[in-house]
């Protein structure tokens, strides 16, 4: 069943569920809602939950000891299901102001590609949960190079690398298909892990992800060789005493290197399968990274320097996703339905561009 007669009639909504944040675009509006992707819980009463959103992270290491914050999805697939469905739920009802209709909405969702016929059908069921009517599945490479205005529909071949919070995906599109694609469960939260394990082995030192965060903002991969002392505050392991050490910038470079070289590694093994006359269409038409992740200082210039191919940062980058998702939204014809009907084991075809 393609986009009916009473697809006139329906909202429509785009969905951006990421690892870290998620964003929701309505037709018709554009982006309305930009949230973590969070829960706080209270363990002291039977899991009751006491935020969603914005209001879940300010808690996160300032809380008693009864509460916990969770993130229902991890490496861009769901995690937790029933928390995962109380936050879209929450999420879709603010973006919305109020509780969809009775016909529902279309719902275009973007999911790496590297999830499972069980993830992506827990996806679904997530978003029908929350009051979608018919749930389209876009692949966030896809949709990133549309958000970043690559012209898919040609026959020249074009390259974009989204790199998220939990998931890298590469791909190299034409004729608004993707041709050769690698799919990896690393972003910008692994680079944070690597980060306070590093610090944690090399200081005893345990730090928040947080700070984390802004260790990786302030250095990247521009640091090897940076004598700059920087100033970093946590708790000691052996004493669990709050303490502050100093660390040079070029250690967190040192940190954050293996898990960007796993980045640069998909882009490289995708241009590896691509074939001949597209990977000579992307050294003209280059890379274009899309995502939060793009912004890690240096990753640029490494990616074009262990490919040889130019490589640049699309316009507002952590947008491109949810951007695509919205556009297609207006180009519901180009998707086919889920099967409703598809056996238990997630058989049958999903959406996809056609």
């Amino acid at each position: 069943m393609c986009a009916s007669f009473l697809d006139g009639f329906l909202k429509g909504a785009a969905i951006d569920l990421g690892t870290v944040n998620t964003l929701i675009a309505i037709k018709g509006k554009g982006i309305v809602l930009r949230e973590p992707s969070a829960v706080a819980i209270s363990n002291m009463s039977r899991n009751e939950i006491i935020a969603i959103g914005n209001a879940a992270p300010k808690l996160l290491g300032r809380t008693p000891g009864g509460i916990t914050i969770v993130h229902p999805l991890k490496d861009g697939v769901i995690a937790d299901m029933s928390l995962a469905t109380v936050m879209l739920t929450s999420f879709m009802q603010r973006a919305l102001g109020k509780r969809p209709s009775i016909l529902g909405l279309n719902t275009v969702i973007c999911v790496p590609g590297c999830i499972t016929n069980v993830e992506r059908n827990a996806i679904e069921e997530a978003a029908r949960c929350a009051g979608a009517r018919n749930v389209f599945i876009l692949e966030e490479s896809l949709a990133a190079a549309i958000g970043a205005e690559l012209d898919i529909y040609s026959g020249v071949g074009s390259m974009v690398v989204d790199i998220g919070g939990g998931t890298t995906d590469a791909a190299v599109i034409c004729y608004s298909g993707i041709a050769s694609a690698q799919s990896v469960r690393i972003g910008g939260t692994h680079i944070n892990e690597a980060i306070i394990n590093y610090i944690r082995s090399q200081f005893g030192l345990i730090i928040g992800d947080k700070t984390a965060e802004n260790l990786k903002l302030m250095t990247g991969l521009n640091c090897f060789g940076d004598t700059r002392m920087i100033r970093i505050k946590g708790r000691r392991m052996d004493t669990g005493l709050p303490d502050t050490v100093e660390i040079k910038a070029s250690d967190v470079s040192r940190a954050i290197e293996p898990t960007a070289d796993l980045i640069v590694r998909a882009i490289k093994d995708t241009l590896a399968s691509t074939p001949p006359e597209l990977a000579g269409d992307v050294m003209d038409t280059g890379i274009t990274l899309t995502g939060g992740g793009a912004l890690l200082g240096g990753l640029c210039e490494r990616v074009a320097q262990e490919t040889g191919i130019k490589t640049h940062i699309a316009d507002g980058c952590g947008d491109c996703v949810i951007i695509g998702a919205l556009k297609m939204l207006e180009n519901l014809s180009a998707f086919e339905p889920i099967d409703q009907n598809r056996s238990a084991d997630g058989s049958g075809r999903a959406f996809g561009a056609i």
